[in-house]
């Protein structure tokens, strides 16, 4: 975290119209700068000169997915790290099909979803029900097995978040499900997993593991200052706690297992 908030890496967010202005204000948190830039006419340009590109196909159509293969195969030229975020794939065949192109035409440095969508991408059987994906599998090997097949890091989310890259498999237990209750969150953590590996693309599993724990300590701390005032408090205090968050103070209290 303090190698965010020394850098602060330019992240270009192709992200999804609900979350635009909550994943601009908890990147502004961590120290980190958010930029959205979406038109043809620049995507290329912007993602050439960012930190880290994030990809989120939470609101998709055919234009943006243009723009996003552009600024992903840009930000290849460049060796900036991309961040997918394949939401709600396997609900529609629509998401199912831009997301094998965005796989098939980009370098993607890493994959983040839940269970449901990580499964969804190696042709499993889940359960989606909107952007929400659930699958009855060890979230731990699905991980693995994902990394493999898509040989990039991969990073599951749920309960407990594993993270692999078909060789290290780490899990992490922080975290709370009131995540789970304010739109936005999972979609922020992409941004914070970019913000992450922009500072450290040469170790994406330790930047993915590091973000994760982080973010999962921020949503830890917040919960035990607002559970007796609701969700609304608990989202502003998240972003509170992604502000003042120190490296030392999430060290301590992350819980984090090497598997492999």
């Amino acid at each position: 975290m303090e190698l965010v908030r020394q850098n602060n890496p330019l992240i270009h967010c192709m992200t999804n119209d609900v979350v635009m202005n909550f994943t601009a204000n908890g990147l502004l948190a961590i120290g980190a700068s958010p930029v959205m830039a979406f038109s043809a006419a620049e995507t290329e340009d912007m993602a050439s000169v960012a930190d880290a590109l994030l990809l989120n196909i939470g609101t998709p159509s055919n234009e943006g997915v243009d723009s996003m293969v552009l600024a992903g195969k840009a930000a290849n030229r460049a060796g900036k790290p991309i961040i997918f975020d394949p939401v709600g794939v396997g609900a529609t065949p629509f998401r199912n099909e831009i997301s094998k192109r965005i796989l098939n035409e980009v370098d993607v440095a890493v994959v983040r979803g839940n269970a449901g969508e990580i499964a969804a991408l190696l042709g499993q059987a889940g359960t989606v029900k909107g952007v929400d994906g659930k699958i009855n599998a060890d979230v731990k090997e699905l991980c693995l097995q994902a990394a493999k097949a898509l040989r990039t890091v991969v990073v599951v989310t749920g309960e407990v978040d594993a993270v692999s890259n078909g060789e290290q498999l780490v899990a992490v237990a922080n975290g709370h499900e009131w995540l789970t209750k304010v739109v936005g969150t999972g979609c922020l953590l992409g941004g914070v997993i970019a913000a992450y590996a922009a500072v450290q693309p040469n170790s994406l599993v330790d930047a993915a593991v590091e973000a994760l724990a982080f973010y999962g300590v921020c949503a830890e701390q917040a919960y035990e200052q607002t559970k007796k005032e609701g969700i609304g408090s608990f989202q502003q205090t998240f972003l509170n706690e992604l502000g003042n968050m120190t490296d030392e103070k999430a060290a301590a209290l992350k819980r984090v297992e090497q598997i492999c």
